[in-house]
């Protein structure tokens, strides 16, 4: 059931020029805001992301980010020294929440993460699918954009099949969960946009 676009609360604090949204319990549904877990922080020029959020369309903050901002970058504080992660996002509304024959659409996909980068906020790591930032179509509503982030078990090589690369949409993250037994995701973030036109 998607989260009426109506009324939400805005909280804003200009921390370090960041435009920080403080989410409510009138922006998203229950089932929606109790996706995110973990401690991730996801940091866009004038927007910081660390709970589940609708991003507000004041201050063209939808529209930068769909046609403005580069990749994001990445904060987990809890990241454990000798591990290695692997950073996941999908749209698993594509081409709509009401019909996601699409999805998961995959639109960044980071392997061999270290505890030091995510620390730091500075992603290096391998980089299987480049980051392509959130385009939800015009009068398709609101889209989900997940961030998930797993453990990488020691020495395995993460990689997608020939099948997997040829398209970025109906992934099967599941599929590819287990086979590199990724598990559970130690952390997990989202946010909610629609097409910046609508």
């Amino acid at each position: 059931m998607m989260a009426a676009p109506g009324s939400f609360l805005v909280l804003s604090a200009f921390i370090l020029g960041l435009f920080h949204v403080e989410a409510t319990p009138d922006t998203l549904s229950s089932q929606d805001a109790s996706f995110c877990h973990g401690g991730l922080e996801v940091i866009y020029p004038e927007l910081d992301i660390d709970e589940c959020i609708i991003i507000p369309k004041d201050r063209k903050l939808r529209e930068k980010v769909s046609t403005v901002w580069e990749a994001p970058e990445i904060y987990f504080t809890a990241a454990q020294k000798k591990k290695t992660y692997v950073l996941v996002m999908v749209d698993p509304d594509a081409p709509n929440r009401a019909d996601p024959k699409s999805a998961y659409w995959r639109h960044w996909l980071v392997v061999n993460l270290k505890a030091n980068e995510l620390k730091e906020g500075q992603i290096q790591g391998t980089t299987l699918t480049e980051y392509h930032p959130p385009t939800p179509p015009q009068k398709s509503g609101f889209h989900r954009y997940q961030f998930m982030l797993f453990e990488q078990p020691p020495g395995t090589l993460v990689s997608l099949t020939k099948q997997e690369n040829s398209s970025r949409g109906k992934w099967d993250l599941q599929a590819f969960i287990t086979r590199f037994d990724l598990g559970e995701p130690v952390a997990t973030l989202q946010f909610l946009t629609q097409n910046y036109k609508d």
